[in-house]
């Protein structure tokens, strides 16, 4: 049998087997103040035959979303909400983290009626989603020491609420050009105090969360997510001796927390730094390979059996195939994900998704 499908201990939690599925923004929490609803519930729920389920990126705060209909994780009633999810994933025997993501610069005051917030005031190229349809990024509010302090105490108290709500545990969102990952890009992190410049400045934002975190809820039970290259909201990490060594010093940084965790969406042409950040990390590494406008696949199961991965993450194929692991370990046949499908709506393309049986 594939190690894919052999159980794993992530920490003190078993699970089930070594394919993840990761993180991916629906839009569809419907329910008072941001809250997720039944149908959210039933969707992870189906998807519980995953090794580890991270749930959508959830914001700490409410300056920290940046989409329509995202969830939050920082009021009693939220909390409440996702208790539904968690013993819903729990009762088919599934284990699910519950990802903190600050979207940082990427917002629009439209949408929350607040200025996003970033280390500096640099306005992102593009544009967000927004009730009234695309609208381009605005400049956003540089965070003064003190709100950088609430921002890293939002964070912590977050992660209490999502252990409250129930959840394994906590991935910290510093990938894919949300706030964390703006602080570690020199392009959007232009500060000149401690928090930025030097790689080993720009790095301590990302280290004081995952810190914060793990002295809240526990190491053991704290995920830290990076995308290092990743141009994703208009980041810059195209100079590979910058981004080696800001993605070595926050690897090295991390390490001597022991966190769950290191979970690597990889970006093109990457592979050797892939491969250096997985030797430095003492801990379980999860790995979304890079596999270009396919969705993560069948093969990527060797990444597990030659050693590149402890785990690996499905997204698009995940979204479409409930039954998942079944699928992989028969070898298919796979649902195609209906994209059109992917953001808000109703239960169509989200949880009426055949699976096998």
């Amino acid at each position: 049998m594939s190690k894919a499908f052999e159980t794993y201990d992530l920490g003190a939690t078993r699970l089930a087997n070594r394919i993840v599925m990761a993180p991916m923004t629906r839009s569809r929490a419907y329910g008072e103040g941001n809250s997720p609803t039944d149908l959210v519930a039933e969707y992870y729920a189906q998807r519980a035959s995953a090794g580890l389920i991270v749930t959508e990126g959830t914001q700490p705060s409410v300056i920290g979303q940046g989409y329509p209909n995202t969830p939050g994780i920082h009021t009693t009633e939220q909390i409440t909400a996702w208790r539904k999810v968690t013993d819903a994933v729990h009762a088919r025997g599934g284990v699910i983290y519950l990802q903190l993501m600050h979207t940082g610069r990427v917002g629009h005051p439209s949408l929350m009626g607040l200025t996003p917030v970033g280390p500096s005031p640099v306005q992102a190229k593009g544009q967000v989603y927004t009730h009234e349809g695309p609208q381009d990024f605005v400049t956003p509010k540089e965070l003064t020491e003190a709100e950088i302090q609430q921002t890293i105490a939002d964070y912590a108290s977050a992660a209490r609420n999502a252990i409250e709500a129930g959840f394994d545990g906590v991935e910290l969102h510093g990938a894919n050009g949300y706030l964390i990952h703006q602080f570690l890009a020199p392009n959007s992190n232009t500060r000149t105090d401690t928090w930025g410049g030097t790689p080993e400045n720009r790095i301590r934002f990302a280290v004081a969360t995952a810190k914060a975190v793990a002295d809240a809820i526990g190491a053991d039970k704290t995920g830290f997510r990076i995308s290092p290259a990743n141009p994703y909201n208009d980041i810059d990490e195209s100079d590979r001796t910058d981004v080696d060594a800001t993605y070595t010093a926050l690897v090295d940084a991390l390490a001597p927390l022991n966190l769950a965790y290191l979970h690597q969406m990889e970006a093109p042409e990457v592979r050797d730094l892939t491969l250096r950040l997985r030797k430095a990390w003492p801990t379980t590494f999860i790995l979304n390979p890079f596999t270009g406008m396919e969705p993560t696949g069948p093969d990527e199961l060797q990444l597990i059996e030659d050693g590149t991965a402890d785990l690996v993450a499905y997204g698009g194929l995940f979204l479409a195939n409930p039954d998942l692991p079944t699928r992989l370990k028969q070898g298919g046949p796979y649902n195609t994900p209906d994209r059109a499908t992917s953001f808000g709506g109703d239960h169509t393309g989200y949880t009426d998704y055949p699976t096998l049986d």
